[in-house]
C-alpha cells in the first residue's frame, strides 16, 4: 500500500487483488480511492446528462396510464421522435416518443403497470459533447451492464485490463477479492449476467447452490439448466420411492390484491355515477326472419360482397348491427327526445332541463382484451347501411388493437351493446351520465311461430327472432315514448325495405 500525489489531491492506491488467469498470465484489479471527491482518474468521456422522462398530461382530463408496451429496453439507443411506448388511458391508447437523442438507462415501470401523469418513466443519458471526467457509478468489472453478454474466453493470452472504481461505503475491499481456484458466492453473482440472474429468480434458486464453470467462477445459463435438471430427476426419483398418501389435504388457494386498470377505474366511476339516474327498462322481441335472410344473400352474392371494403381495401362482412344503428337514427327522427343529454346548468336546480341532440353519434359497445370501450360512430342519421358497416368494422378493429384516439371516444349521445354476439337474450343495460338512453341486442334465435298464408291456413314455420333491450332515464323519458321509439326500430328491422324507403 503507498501513498500518491495526484493534482494536489491526495489518492490511496492498493493492489486489492492479484489471480492468474488460464494462460498463467497475471492481471492485476486497480482501485482508487480520492480523499477529497471520490472521483476516479485516468480516462475521460462524453458528459452524460442523466434526465428523467416524465408522462406528459395528454389532456382530456387523463390522471394516469396504463403502460400497454415498451418500445425499448435499458440500454437502447434512441433519436428524437422515436417511439418509447405506448400507454392506455381509460378514453384511448397513446404512442409516446422520444424528445432527446440518448441511452435508455432505466425504466421505471413494466407492461401493465399504471403510470401517474408526471412520474417518471424511464432514465436517459443525454450527450452533450463536452470532455470531462467520468464520475463513479458500479464496481468496474464487476458488476455488468445490463445488456452485456457472457464473454468469451480469448484463445490467445493478454493482460487484462487495469479497472479503476470507487470504494463502496462500508464495505471491505477484501470481501470481493477472489481466491484462485475458489469461487465466492458474492463474487459469483456479481460476476453473473442479468440473463443468467433472471433464469436464477424464475427458479427460486440461490446462486451459492449453483457450480459454475465459466471464467472466474461465473455461472452461466447451461450451469442453471444442469442444476434444474439435477433436481427434477431427483425430485421424480424422490416422487417414485414415496408411496401415495391416502388423504392428501387440499392447499387453500392465495388471495391477492388486483389494482383496476385505466379502463376499468373509467368503469367503476361511470357506473358509481349511473347509481344516481332512475332507469327503467323496456325489452321488445323483434322477429328479423328478412333481414338476416337480406344479410345471408349479401355474404353470397360476391358481386355485392366485394363493394363493401374498409378505407384500407379489405372486405367487411355484412352484419345486422349497421342496420340496427340506422333503424334508431331513423326513430329519433320521430322520437328526438330519446337522443337527449340531461342539462344541470341551470342557476336554479329547481329548474334543471335536457339538450336534444342535432347530430346522432352513437357510442357502440365493444369488448377488448383490455376491457370495455366505447367508440363513437358519428353522424349516423348521414350514413347508408354499407358505410356504418364499413365505420363500425374501423372501429372494432382500432378498439381491440388498442389504437382509438380521444376523438374516438367522445361526443356519444347513446350507446347501443351488441350483447347478444356473446350470448343472453334479457340484459338491463346501464345508462352513462349525461345520456338519457341506452339499447342492447339479445342473442339472435330460432324459434317456431304461428304464420297465416295466402289461402288463411295457418303453419307453423322457423322465425329468427332476438330481444331488444332498452334503458331510459325516468327524469326525461316516460314509458309510453319509449315503448312507440322501440316499436319504431321494430318495425323498420322487421320490413327492411322501410330503410331504403328513408334516405334522402
Amino acid at each position: 500500500m503507498f501513498l500518491k500525489r495526484h493534482g494536489g489531491s491526495a489518492m490511496l492506491m492498493r493492489i486489492s487483488s492479484i489471480s492468474l488467469n488460464r494462460m498463467t498470465r497475471p492481471t492485476c484489479i486497480l482501485q482508487s480511492y480520492s480523499q477529497n471527491n471520490g472521483r476516479s482518474f485516468g480516462s475521460t468521456s462524453r458528459l452524460n446528462a442523466l434526465r428523467p422522462y416524465l408522462l406528459a398530461d395528454i389532456g382530456e382530463g387523463i390522471t394516469e396510464c396504463q403502460i400497454i408496451s415498451w418500445a425499448v429496453k435499458q440500454g437502447d439507443t434512441v433519436k428524437q421522435f422515436d417511439p418509447i411506448c405506448e400507454v392506455q388511458s381509460d378514453k384511448a391508447s397513446v404512442e409516446i416518443t422520444s424528445r432527446f437523442d440518448g441511452t435508455i438507462k432505466k425504466l421505471h415501470y413494466e407492461e401493465g403497470d399504471v403510470a401517474k401523469v408526471g412520474s417518471t418513466l424511464l432514465d436517459i443519458d443525454v450527450s452533450d459533447g463536452d470532455e470531462v471526467h467520468d464520475a463513479p457509478s458500479t464496481p468496474a468489472k464487476l458488476m455488468q451492464d445490463d445488456n452485456e453478454e457472457e464473454e468469451p474466453v480469448d484463445s490467445e493470452p493478454h493482460h487484462e485490463d487495469v479497472a479503476a472504481s470507487p470504494r463502496v461505503p462500508g464495505t471491505d475491499s477484501s470481501s470481493i477479492e477472489p481466491r484462485r481456484g475458489d469461487s465466492s458466492p458474492s463474487l459469483a453473482s456479481l460476476l453473473a449476467t442479468p440473463a443468467v440472474r433472471r433464469l436464477l429468480r424464475e427458479h427460486d434458486i440461490n446462486i451459492a447452490d449453483v457450480r459454475g464453470t465459466g471464467k472466474d467462477g461465473r455461472v452461466l445459463k447451461h450451469d442453471v439448466a444442469r442444476y434444474v435438471e439435477s433436481q427434477v430427476n431427483f425430485s421424480q426419483h424422490e416422487k417414485q420411492e414415496t408411496p401415495p398418501s391416502s388423504s392428501a389435504p387440499d392447499t387453500p388457494g392465495v388471495d391477492r390484491k388486483v389494482a383496476l386498470s385505466p379502463i376499468q377505474s373509467q368503469m367503476f366511476k361511470s357506473m358509481t355515477a349511473s347509481l344516481s339516474i332512475p332507469h327503467f327498462l323496456y325489452t321488445h322481441t323483434v322477429d328479423l326472419t328478412l333481414l338476416a335472410d337480406l344479410v345471408r344473400h349479401h355474404r353470397e352474392d360476391t358481386t355485392l360482397a366485394s363493394r363493401l371494403t374498409d378505407i384500407a381495401g379489405a372486405r367487411v362482412k355484412l352484419t345486422l348491427l349497421p342496420f340496427v344503428l340506422k333503424a334508431i337514427s331513423q326513430a329519433v327522427n320521430r322520437f328526438p327526445v330519446v337522443n337527449s343529454s340531461l342539462h344541470m346548468d341551470e342557476p336554479s336546480k329547481e329548474r334543471p332541463g335536457f339538450l336534444i341532440k342535432n347530430s346522432h353519434h352513437f357510442g357502440l359497445a365493444v369488448d377488448t382484451p383490455n376491457g370495455l370501450l366505447v367508440p363513437v360512430v358519428r353522424n349516423v342519421q348521414n350514413h347508408s347501411v354499407l358505410t356504418l358497416a364499413s365505420e363500425i368494422s374501423r372501429l372494432a378493429q382500432l378498439a381491440k388493437a388498442s389504437k382509438l384516439s380521444p376523438d374516438d371516444m367522445k361526443g356519444a349521445s347513446l350507446v347501443v351493446s351488441n350483447i347478444g354476439s356473446i350470448g343472453g337474450n334479457v340484459v338491463g343495460p346501464v345508462i352513462l351520465s349525461p345520456m338519457t338512453t341506452t339499447m342492447a341486442i339479445g342473442q339472435m334465435e330460432e324459434v317456431p311461430a304461428f304464420e297465416t298464408d295466402k289461402e288463411g291456413v295457418e303453419r307453423i314455420v322457423k322465425k329468427k327472432r332476438a330481444v331488444l333491450n332498452w334503458s331510459a332515464d325516468h327524469r326525461i323519458l316516460d314509458g309510453a315514448t319509449m315503448a312507440r321509439c322501440a316499436q319504431e326500430v321494430a318495425m323498420c328491422l322487421e320490413r327492411p325495405e322501410l330503410l331504403g324507403l328513408a334516405l334522402k
